[in-house]
């Protein structure tokens, strides 16, 4: 997806700024850290220069017989003194700054993730799960060179730069302002030359990495389906050619920080040599001494250090903008599902469930397709519930039996209003869901979907996800309930047993069954249970289904299966055929 090019830098970046101010006092202090720095470089090759120059003149005049006197002990203490301020300055600098990048980045996943856990499915079917994972990850660790590199460091060699010239000031105006002026010049280019030259390449890079992820990530999960069509030679030539795009673009920008240091070096240089000769028009007038015409161009040398810490960070600014914009669409993303002003909470008891002519329609594109925005006349619509009606009574259990793509999953997305209908109505206990509050709904109604997910965490953690006050003896019941006991009590840990990285560590019956768990901890009035016996032998659903039995009397139950055999207590089935009942409605 390209970035968008609407919309001005400073609004592109001012989220994120606002985001720094919330730690501003780290940042400042983390300037200054630098600054001291800095300082210290300048003070430590100018007070060197100036001492080499005096102690060698001095030496000069005693060899032929003159009487001189030179104070080496302050000389020397402050050099000492600037150089262990230049390393103490720079050691806490660059560890307190990391430290705060750290601590912001951490701010930003945290924000972005709550964005994240307030969109709806089709918000977030927009993009695909590589897509958010840059979004995260990628996205957010480019934020880092905002302040680390684009903020603080032009700041301080700003400072450093007009240091110097005041500096000069004091021995010589003369030389002062045109060595101010050299500098400043460099540093424009160096700040605004650099970025400009690098903002099409870097704006690329991103986008090229965010493809080359995505596209490697698809590898790796559908490499057994690549392999059996024998498309994977067509699919890795697809890889090569994203890299070797990223790679130009790559040598670019590398080329283009070897111009930046390049001018570093020759700007300083060439500003040095005028300090020199300015200085030595000086000298020979007898209007400044030896040792300061030494100390003009070895302090000029000094802001070497400030300026080479710019090319690196301007060459990428289009990168870091890139990023900005992309998280910026992020955080502007609305859910579609939005509470009424006043939501009512659903009363705490079985619900009585009422479909009343609903009809569901799914956008079949989204909003960017590839690198080209789709309008929303463009948008094509796919039915996916047509006219559909039923009821369930409170208390009662209901199975909707249909083929794999007949709706069956978007009649438990309604209930939990994980989307809303494009006509008709849904009610529980009388109420239009619309106006329930969604919190209230999602505590009442407990949903066991389709896809089982599991966290890289411990047992108990996973359970724990559907009731956080469960003790350790509710989570042995409710793994007694799905024929799990026995074997949690044999793992060496326990319920402190990892499971693995989306339950890689349990058999797929294991990992649907501690899902079931976790439905059922939450001990909700309204169970939607879509496949709950996937992957189990005949013997295990029967012994599940009895203890199930049990539990569920007098909860309003939904069972979403291909047929309603072994689904215990059933007292009516309908059948869903393309989005609409055939039979059982009444």
């Amino acid at each position: 997806m390209k970035p968008d090019n609407k919309g001005s830098f400073l609004s592109d970046f001012a989220p994120w700024l606002r985001q720094l101010r919330q730690r501003q006092g780290r940042l400042w202090l983390g300037a200054l850290l630098m600054l001291l720095t800095l300082a210290a470089a300048i003070g430590l090759l100018a007070l060197s220069g100036w001492f080499i120059t005096t102690t060698a003149i001095a030496g000069s005049l005693l060899a032929v017989g003159a009487a001189v006197s030179v104070d080496i002990y302050r000389p020397g203490g402050g050099i000492r003194f600037f150089a262990v301020t230049r390393t103490a300055a720079r050691y806490g600098e660059r560890l307190y700054n990391h430290d705060t990048v750290l601590r912001l980045l951490a701010d930003l996943r945290a924000g972005m993730f709550a964005v994240l856990t307030r969109l709806d499915g089709r918000s977030l079917g927009r993009l695909r799960a590589a897509e958010w994972l840059n979004r995260l990850t990628a996205d957010i660790d480019t934020l880092d060179s905002l302040y680390l590199r684009l903020l603080a460091p032009p700041l301080a060699s700003l400072l450093a730069v007009c240091g110097i010239a005041l500096l000069l000031w004091f021995f010589a105006p003369s030389v002062a302002v045109p060595v101010l002026a050299a500098l400043l010049l460099t540093w424009l280019w160096l700040a605004l030359g650099q970025a400009r030259l690098g903002m099409a390449a870097s704006r690329r890079r991103v986008a090229a990495l965010d493809r080359l992820r995505s596209l490697t990530i698809e590898q790796l999960q559908g490499l057994a389906e690549l392999r059996c069509y024998r498309t994977l030679g067509m699919h890795r030539q697809t890889l090569s050619d994203q890299e070797q795009d990223l790679y130009r673009d790559q040598r670019r920008l590398g080329r283009l920080q070897a111009l930046g240091n390049a001018v570093v070096g020759l700007g300083v240089s060439l500003t040095a040599v005028l300090a020199l000769w300015l200085g030595a028009g000086l000298y020979t007038a007898n209007t400044l001494s030896g040792p300061l015409l030494v100390l003009m161009p070895l302090a000029v040398l000094a802001a070497n250090e400030a300026l080479a810490l710019l090319p690196p960070a301007f060459t990428q600014l289009g990168a870091t903008r890139a990023a900005a914009q992309r998280l910026n669409r992020l955080v502007a993303s609305r859910s579609e599902i939005q509470e009424v002003e006043q939501p009512v909470a659903l009363a705490e008891r079985p619900p009585k469930v009422v479909f009343e002519n609903v009809s569901l329609r799914y956008s079949s594109a989204s909003p960017f397709d590839g690198d080209h925005e789709i309008s929303s006349t463009q948008s094509l619509l796919a039915l996916a519930l047509d006219d559909v009606s039923f009821s369930i009574e409170p208390g009662e259990r209901v199975a909707l039996v249909g083929a794999s793509g007949s709706g069956k999953s978007s009649v438990a997305q309604l209930l939990v209003r994980l989307i809303d209908p494009s006509s008709g109505q849904v009610y529980l206990n009388d109420r239009n869901v619309l106006e329930l509050s969604i919190s209230s709904l999602r505590q009442r109604v407990g949903y066991l979907t389709q896809r089982t997910e599991l966290f890289h965490a411990s047992l108990a953690t996973n359970l724990c996800i559907g009731n956080s006050q469960a003790d350790e003896d509710m989570l042995w019941q409710v793994l007694d309930l799905v024929d799990l006991q026995d074997w949690a009590k044999e793992l060496p840990l326990g319920l402190d047993t990892w499971v693995g990285e989306s339950g890689r560590q349990l058999s797929g019956g294991q990992a649907r069954r501690v899902a079931l768990a976790r439905v059922l901890l939450t001990q909700a009035d309204m169970m939607i249970l879509d496949e709950p016996f996937t992957g189990l032998d005949e013997a295990t659903v029967q012994r599940i289904a009895e203890r199930l039995d049990t539990w569920l009397e007098d909860r309003t139950v939904l069972y979403l299966n291909h047929d309603n055999r072994c689904l215990p207590g059933v007292s009516r089935t309908l059948s869903l055929r393309s989005g609409r009942i055939v039979s059982g409605a009444e």
